[in-house]
């Protein structure tokens, strides 16, 4: 069948218009189960959309924004987070997630390129944001603790380590900085005697509407490629996506009040999707994880939870696999688990598999399609492939002239379908290099696509490796890597040499007395020759994303800095 010249009303997609609606009917319907939970601290669906409305009461009334502009997010997995999401949606705002982790300079450009007004963020990371401030055009800074929302016993903990440490920052005040218990305090009063505007009485110009949609969200691509250009999605999209993703788990997706956990950062498109948008959707009760890198605290808090469903990457299951704490955990009521922001590593989807019985259903996307493109099915699970397209999506190879790639034959990965973006914030030029006017996104990475419709991922387009004419794929090289049983983790870079590159391979080794040849050896078993890297260096972190996909750029920059 041939697919519509244009993705922005699919017919056989609901029509909830904005995704304020869709949200709405789920807080309703849900308002008595357990929404999401942080540290021992829980919200009721009730009691979150009683503060959500807070919130938007306050940033309608106290505040000089209008329905349209951006509100930074600037925050971990705390209960915070859900709340102001849905009061920046709720009030027709735009949602911009930023990594609270980030440095100065990475916030500034953000809060600069996004054009944010007001900022919501942690007072821990006070003394980085507020040096910038001053560039941007953020009138408020709603300022929380982590803690706030925990039970009395534990902040008074939290408190006391503090003190033990000598770490607890001094307060820092400035003008535009107001409490995000205050912001509560007041919305509910506003709440109390004024109605809060209907969203539908506004104009489209105030919502921020496009020919496409209502734009709800600016989420900042990784930066693994370069510099992060801000992914404008609009309700549309997040909408679809939600739906194909629903439609992609099946029968296997979990009931309302199932327990789902969310380690992954909800300014990550994946988590955001997933964790939060869908989570609500469902009705699901969401366990959140402020810091994933904490492995202890992590499956500490798994302990006290009967696990119905994990959105993780293959980095996580890895480490979760080797935790002996978290193989005692009671895995019977796990019905599903996805991976996705990177590759899942075989050996890791096995090792899981053995361990908790579950298999993990493998994603692919992109920040620019909201973020799921491909997933596999538990009716028909394939291991090492993606799966195919979602519903309403195409998907197809092309080659490096543009020609459409036959079945089994690589070639860039390019797709359409109601999930992809309306373009790059402010950025015509960049949207017109990927976006072509009849919605095709080129992604970037190097694909196959079988004759039965199933997606492979060969590689990022631009961490291929050029040796003697030969185009060397990355991950083939690290997939094999991690099958060495003294490896933990792999990754593969070409550096110059005389004519080309040559491979250099990176590794993080659970066995201190692992040689170089050693390891070159084990690749000689299993690649070409001209595959096999050159050198390889030990490791004991590599960087990462923020949801922990290795960045091979940085590993690229570091060999000629």
């Amino acid at each position: 069948m041939d697919a519509p010249d244009t993705y922005q009303a699919v017919p056989d997609i609901p029509d909830y218009g904005l995704l304020r609606d869709l949200l709405a009917d789920a807080l309703a319907k849900h308002a008595d189960m357990v929404a999401f939970s942080c540290d021992g601290a829980k919200l009721t669906y009730r009691e979150l959309d009683r503060l959500s409305d807070a919130i938007a009461a306050w940033l309608l009334r106290e505040s000089t924004l209008m329905p349209g502009d951006r509100v930074a997010i600037q925050l971990p997995n705390l209960l915070q987070y859900p709340i102001t999401a849905l009061g920046v949606i709720k009030a027709g705002m735009v949602i911009v997630n930023i990594n609270p982790l980030y440095t100065a300079g990475e916030t500034e450009h953000q809060l600069i390129d996004s054009g944010a007004r007001a900022l919501v963020t942690l007072e821990e990371v006070l003394p980085v944001t507020s040096k910038i401030l001053a560039g941007t055009a953020i009138e408020k800074v709603i300022v929380t603790r982590a803690t706030e929302f925990h039970p009395w016993h534990l902040r008074l903990a939290y408190r006391f380590s503090q003190w033990l440490r000598r770490r607890k920052p001094a307060a820092i005040r400035f003008s535009a900085r107001v409490e995000f218990e205050q912001v509560l305090k007041k919305g509910k009063r506003y709440l109390r005697f004024m109605r809060m505007p209907a969203l539908a009485e506004l104009s489209p110009e105030k919502l921020g509407h496009q020919e496409s949609g209502h734009l709800s969200l600016i989420q900042y691509t990784g930066g693994t490629t370069g510099i992060a250009k801000g992914a404008m999605l609009s309700d549309g999209n997040i909408i679809a996506n939600m739906l194909q993703l629903d439609l992609a788990i099946g029968d296997h997706s979990p009931p309302p009040g199932s327990v789902i956990v969310a380690p992954l950062p909800f300014y990550h498109i994946y988590a955001f999707t997933l964790n939060f948008a869908y989570s609500i959707y469902k009705g699901y009760h969401g366990v959140l994880i402020p810091d994933p890198r904490n492995t202890d605290r992590l499956v500490n808090t798994l302990k006290r939870h009967r696990i119905n469903g994990i959105v993780g990457v293959s980095t996580l299951y890895n480490v979760l696999c080797r935790h002996p704490e978290f193989r005692k955990l009671d895995f019977s009521g796990l019905d599903v688990c996805t991976s996705g922001g990177m590759a899942l590593s075989v050996p890791t989807a096995r090792r899981w598999e053995k361990l908790t019985g579950c298999r993990i259903l493998e994603g692919y996307g992109l920040t620019e399609t909201s973020p799921l493109v491909a997933s596999g099915c538990y009716s028909d699970y394939q291991e090492g492939k993606i799966g195919r397209a979602t519903k309403w999506t195409e998907l197809r190879i092309v080659d490096e002239a543009g020609n459409i790639a036959p079945p089994g034959e690589a070639g860039e990965i390019q797709v359409r379908g109601p999930q992809v973006m309306l373009g790059y914030w402010r950025r015509p030029e960049e949207t017109a290099d990927i976006l072509t006017i009849d919605g095709w996104l080129s992604t970037g990475d190097v694909g196959v696509i079988d004759a039965s419709g199933y997606l492979t991922i060969v590689d990022r387009i631009k961490d291929l490796i050029l040796v003697s004419g030969f185009n060397v794929y990355p991950a083939e090289i690290e997939d094999l890597v991690v099958r060495h049983p003294d490896i933990r983790e792999a990754a593969a870079i070409g550096v110059p040499k005389e004519e080309g590159e040559q491979v250099k391979l990176f590794v993080i080794s659970e066995n201190p007395d692992l040689t170089e040849e050693e390891v070159i050896q084990f690749c000689r078993q299993g690649l070409a020759p001209y595959k096999v890297p050159s050198r390889v260096e030990f490791r004991a972190t590599l960087p990462r994303t923020n949801v922990g996909k290795i960045l091979r750029r940085q590993l690229r920059e570091d060999q000629v800095a």
